[in-house]
């Protein structure tokens, strides 16, 4: 017998897969890679988690799917920002249920508890992901909340035994850490966090990117992730990295949408802007680039921009820039 589990990385979905995995089951977890996650790579970190209560691990990349599919046009709308929750659910256990028989594995888990989050945890929202995510065989189980819930056919054809299940409802963590306790599970990640979506200012730089381009790809929802992101007044894009870390990541994920402005010898953050910028915007992106730079007021320097010099000097004060800021 094997599952498969969805897994966040989070003590929900690990206590959910040492629940089963107790009972002499198998089971993989798959991080499925909507592209809305971490910003940084948690891939090792969960590896291991999964690994703590007796799991593999294999993290499923489904960006541009989910992009062409889910994103921009959910059958249950948003929450409070751009979520999408029950349809980006539904996505997730439809791309687990498709892989159960290459897996060899019967069924699906996860660390969903009935009445947690106010969008995708209400019974309603799970009764609409089930049919939204096709499992006609009523494979999706649900450990932690279980015994709250109808029984599922890993239940009913007895390859889990419910009465070693959960019934955990609301939004206490108290059950939970007690299971942690039990398990002795110190490491993992923190409740209610992880999905950009879920927050306010990701939300807003979505949205002003799709009012200005409406083909988004994965790349430019990566970049959406790192930096200062700026419109300028004739429309124009520009996104400053704000360290070393993130103007690495910003150098390798531009693309052709993209160019950056060249700093020579100076040091600064990398900056890049939209390819086909206009001389306004490209005189006053210059300026803000070199403001960001470690160099002198009032003094003029020689910056880059595709095949051409120029010269200008940075703006004497940076809330100059705050009007800028999506």
């Amino acid at each position: 017998m094997k599952a498969l589990a969805l897994f966040s990385g989070g003590l929900d979905s690990m206590l959910a897969m040492k629940l089963i995995t107790s009972q002499g089951i198998e089971v993989k977890a798959l991080n499925i890679n909507i592209g809305f996650g971490s910003t940084s790579d948690k891939s090792e970190i969960m590896a291991k988690r999964a690994a703590m209560v007796g799991a593999s691990f294999e993290m499923i990349d489904v960006r541009n799917e989910y992009l062409q599919k889910v994103l921009f046009s959910p059958k249950y709308g948003y929450g409070k920002h751009f979520n999408p929750c029950i349809d980006c659910h539904a996505f997730m256990f439809k791309t687990a249920l498709s892989m159960l028989k290459d897996e060899n594995a019967n069924f699906i888990i996860t660390g969903e508890v009935l009445g947690q989050r106010p969008m995708s945890q209400r019974l309603d929202a799970m009764t609409k992901v089930k049919t939204l995510a096709q499992d006609e065989e009523d494979l999706i189980l649900r450990p932690m909340c279980a015994k709250n819930l109808t029984p599922t056919k890993p239940e009913r054809e007895g390859w889990v035994d419910r009465e070693k299940l959960e019934g955990i409802s609301g939004r206490s963590r108290k059950r939970q850490l007690e299971l942690a306790k039990k398990f002795n599970l110190e490491d993992f990640e923190s409740p209610g966090g992880g999905c950009l979506l879920t927050i306010e200012s990701f939300s807003k730089k979505i949205k002003d990117f799709i009012s200005f381009d409406k083909n988004m790809e994965v790349n430019d929802a990566q970049l959406l992730k790192y930096g200062r992101h700026l419109r300028l007044p004739n429309n124009s894009k520009m996104i400053i990295g704000r360290n070393e870390l993130e103007n690495e990541l910003l150098r390798n994920l531009k693309t052709s949408k993209y160019e950056e402005i060249k700093l020579f010898d100076l040091i600064g953050a990398y900056s890049l802007v939209d390819t086909n910028i206009n001389e306004e915007d490209l005189n006053l992106a210059l300026k803000i680039a070199l403001t960001y730079t470690k160099c002198e007021e009032g003094k003029k320097y020689k910056l880059g921009f595709k095949d051409k010099i120029y010269e200008c000097k940075p703006l004497k004060d940076k809330d100059q820039i705050k009007e800028f800021f999506i």
